[in-house]
């Protein structure tokens, strides 16, 4: 089920990536058939903006501004700081579906697992944990199966197992993080080739005209726009998913201690 979940958040993520991509290539081809070849991309913008605006009357669309901006900072740099995204918050939608799955209600399952035990010994008390879902579940049942052995080594279980867990739920955030310093990185490396490309203009044209300068200089910043808006928003999701990590954990530590203390108890009174 987290897999189909994961896959079904990729797809999603890919499909619309696809749909943007097409649709600004489809509006950067209309772009250039109305204009001339000469033209810098902030002048072919304009035309389209002055086009739409005198077919229609009416104010360009969110949409369509934002395929627009999207075309003016060059498709290159702009796909790939877009499959940036994609690929960045389908592992966080994973991962916060991963998450709120292990969630459990511990001080339920501890009652459950005390009451399973009191009566029907350690084989009941793992089949309480066979059948609940959450690495805390699964940290009990190592340590209930180890039960024979005593005290310290189902301990030592525990805490091994605990590690492990703790790897699981880590999973995949270091995509995350990496897509993070990517998207600024890929948006600077734009504007730097950005910024090359209009003084490449301004040699060819020879003369230094406000309007090419300003155009090009609004081109290249774009990439480091939308490279920093990915960030910050790639950011938020990992810091969530960093909270909702430490919450299972501390929650998976305090059930661990009632557990050991719980066995210490039973075997007392026994």
């Amino acid at each position: 089920m987290k897999k189909l979940f994961a896959f079904v958040s990729v797809f999603g993520m890919l499909c619309m990536g696809s749909s943007i991509l097409a649709s600004a290539q489809d509006l950067s081809d209309e772009s250039n058939d109305t204009t001339a070849a000469a033209q810098v991309d902030q002048s072919v913008m304009s035309s389209v903006d002055e086009t739409l605006s005198a077919e229609t009357g009416e104010k360009v669309s969110l949409h369509k501004k934002v395929k627009q901006t999207f075309i003016e900072g060059g498709a290159l740099f702009m796909s790939f700081i877009l499959l940036t995204f994609i690929f960045g918050l389908a592992i966080a939608i994973e991962r916060i579906i991963y998450l709120n799955l292990a969630t459990t209600n511990t001080e339920k399952l501890l009652k459950k697992i005390e009451d399973a035990y009191n009566s029907g010994g350690a084989e009941a008390a793992k089949e309480v944990c066979r059948n609940t879902r959450g690495p805390v579940a699964s940290i009990f049942y190592q340590g209930l199966d180890r039960i024979t052995e005593g005290i310290d080594v189902v301990e030592k279980s525990v805490i091994a197992y605990g590690s492990v867990q703790m790897g699981l739920l880590e999973q995949g955030l270091s995509w995350i993080s990496l897509f993070i310093a990517i998207a600024p990185m890929l948006g600077f490396l734009g504007t730097v080739i950005g910024m090359i490309q209009a003084f490449d203009a301004i040699q060819l044209a020879g003369d230094v005209s406000p309007q090419l300068v300003a155009g090009g200089i609004k081109v290249a910043l774009i990439t480091t726009l939308f490279g920093l808006i990915v960030a910050i928003i790639l950011q938020l999701f990992y810091n969530y998913i960093l909270s909702k990590i430490d919450s299972i954990v501390i929650k998976m530590e305090d059930a661990s201690i009632s557990l050991i203390d719980m066995l210490v108890e039973y075997g007392i009174k026994k």
